[in-house]
């Protein structure tokens, strides 16, 4: 007879998230009273982003390695990377056409006149981001070294190195074992630091929303309504329609089950306004719903360097808003190519805060300089229109992982019926998902991957 199984630790972490949505009301408040000391309040914020950002390196490293060397084939793991790559084309073109649409609908900007004089932090960042290219940015993802890809903070230099690292691995055969081995008790380990680093969530939350409202007030809000109101409105009809039909259509996985499933990750993108800061979680969780660690390791961290659906929904609107306000409309051939550079432009920037206004900058002093100028006037709103941008490409970046899991057979069905339940919650205390960490060398090492 067996014996009964454990009780269950009580998820401590509840109180964690209850305290980061007081702590934002906190800030806010703070912020309206204090404008002067809540700006002061921004290096907690600034701080506890840098220490989630210190743990994506090792994270993505420890992920892809497990993930590509338990593949017998490396061919499965290419085809990953390219059903991804068709995936992420598709859909920035989809959020590039519902930008263009709403933003010709609304002409935002109309009847305004900017004033020239709020542009030279905009020409600043213009000149920092107009001299980056293609050439320079497929360059730039080969490390000076193996060990300054994981020191760099670069998340495509730690992918190319975690993937040569994965099939050399794999190569390797059963002398690699051993190292799989260790490397899978150094993932636990960086995920138990990241769990740590999770506590200091609240004060985090509470200096970087303080001092936002401390710097911008209601003041800057006012003029802008109408670009904030409709960003925000397209944002959410491409999640619920577009990434909600295909979602349906394709793993019949409902959007909102989803959705509430990462529900903590979204509020902790809204609290700093980076998608980066849920990258961590997205894997583990990703990995607990079901996805295999190959498709996980691959698509995710890929994602957040070529899936830009939120950054190419606010490049689309931002620019129709400065050109329409300067009274120097776009032809819809200009409109086109200009946006089209900037979405090449602003690859692997998506998870960084403020990295959006940098490439409209560059995209404009490269394309239409008698523009930049307006780029001053949406500062202000910019750190607001951020928060869309990174649950946008943060809520894209989940329903790619799911469907490229279902589209390679990678995807445990009834296990995320199990946690959509509530039968199978995630685990918060490790934030790594035993049931799915390869076993090694109890079983062969494409077994644990077979399609479901």
């Amino acid at each position: 007879m067996s014996s009964p199984p454990p009780p269950k630790r009580r998820d401590r972490t509840h109180f964690l998230y209850l305290a980061v949505i007081v702590a934002v009301v906190l800030g806010v408040a703070v912020g309206f009273a204090f404008p002067e000391f809540a700006k002061q309040l921004k290096p907690l914020g600034t701080g506890f982003v840098a220490l989630i950002k210190m743990m994506i390196v090792p994270i993505i490293f420890c992920t892809i390695v497990l993930g590509i060397g338990s593949v017998a084939k490396a061919a499965k793991v290419g085809r990953v990377g390219l059903i991804a790559l068709g995936y992420f084309l598709l859909m920035s073109t989809f959020a590039l056409a519902i930008g263009l649409v709403v933003g010709n609908l609304l002409h935002p900007g109309e009847g305004m006149h900017l004033d020239p004089t709020a542009a030279a932090t905009a020409q600043e960042q213009a000149a920092e981001a107009g001299g980056h290219g293609t050439v320079d940015f497929l360059l730039g993802i080969i490390p000076e070294s193996m060990a300054s890809a994981f020191t760099s903070g670069s998340v495509l230099q730690a992918l190319l190195v975690a993937l040569l690292a994965g099939f050399a691995l794999q190569k390797m055969g059963p002398a690699g074992e051993p190292l799989l081995r260790a490397i899978g008790h150094l993932q636990k380990l960086v995920f138990r630091i990241l769990a740590m680093i999770m506590w200091a969530a609240p004060v985090g939350a509470f200096g970087a929303i303080a001092a936002v409202v401390g710097e911008t007030g209601w003041a800057a809000l006012k003029g802008l309504a109408v670009i904030m109101l409709g960003f925000y409105a397209t944002c959410l009809l491409f999640v619920v329609c577009v990434l909600g039909s295909v979602l349906w259509l394709a793993a019949r996985v409902n959007l909102f089950q989803l959705l509430r499933y990462l529900g903590r990750e979204f509020l902790l993108i809204v609290s700093t306004s980076s998608s980066e800061s849920a990258l961590p979680r997205l894997i583990a969780k990703m990995e607990h719903l079901g996805v295999s660690k190959p498709v996980v390791g691959i698509t995710v961290p890929t994602g957040y360097s070529f899936n830009l659906d939120g950054t190419a929904i606010y490049l689309t609107m931002a620019t129709l808003f400065i050109a329409t306000a300067q009274g120097d409309s776009l032809s819809i051939g200009e409109q086109v190519s200009l946006l089209v550079f900037m979405i090449i432009a602003s690859k692997g920037a998506a998870g960084v805060s403020g990295a959006g206004i940098a490439t409209l900058a560059g995209g404009l002093q490269s394309h239409r300089p008698e523009l930049v100028d307006g780029v001053g006037f949406i500062l202000g709103i910019d750190r607001f229109m951020s928060e869309a941008r990174a649950v946008t490409n943060f809520a894209g970046n989940a329903v790619a992982t799911v469907l490229i899991g279902t589209w390679t057979k990678e995807f445990d069905r009834d296990q995320a019926n199990r946690v959509f339940a509530g039968r199978d919650p995630f685990n918060e205390a490790t934030l790594v998902d035993d049931h799915a960490a390869p076993e090694i060398p109890e079983q062969p090492r494409d077994k644990q991957l077979q399609p479901v």
